[in-house]
């Protein structure tokens, strides 16, 4: 019974640290596939690096993204960290004060 005892501590221990550390790092990389399989030609991403562009065409595991006008390059699907701006968005400023 003392053994038993013993291991609780270790095994709340281990417990906490699923909970605090490994679930939510598996929630976010689950966000992250989600969100680099529902990219669409037209949105405006940005890389893990940093690094700005309009995706121009799709394939299963990259991505042709044009960073500047007639510039594009070609990255891997899982190089893109987030969508700036969602298709259809122009990023004209409508307020009319030019």
């Amino acid at each position: 019974m003392n053994d038993l005892a013993a291991l609780l501590p270790l095994v709340a221990i281990l417990a906490l640290f699923w909970f605090m550390v490994i679930r939510p790092q598996q929630r976010r990389q689950k966000e992250v596939v989600a969100l680099q399989n529902s990219i669409q030609v037209g949105q405006r991403v940005m890389m893990s690096s940093g690094v700005f562009g309009t995706v121009v065409s799709l394939t299963e595991d990259r991505a042709r993204l044009e960073i500047a006008p007639g510039t594009q390059i070609e990255i891997a699907r899982a190089a893109i960290a987030k969508v700036d701006e969602p298709v259809g968005q122009t990023g004209v400023d409508e307020r009319g004060d030019a």
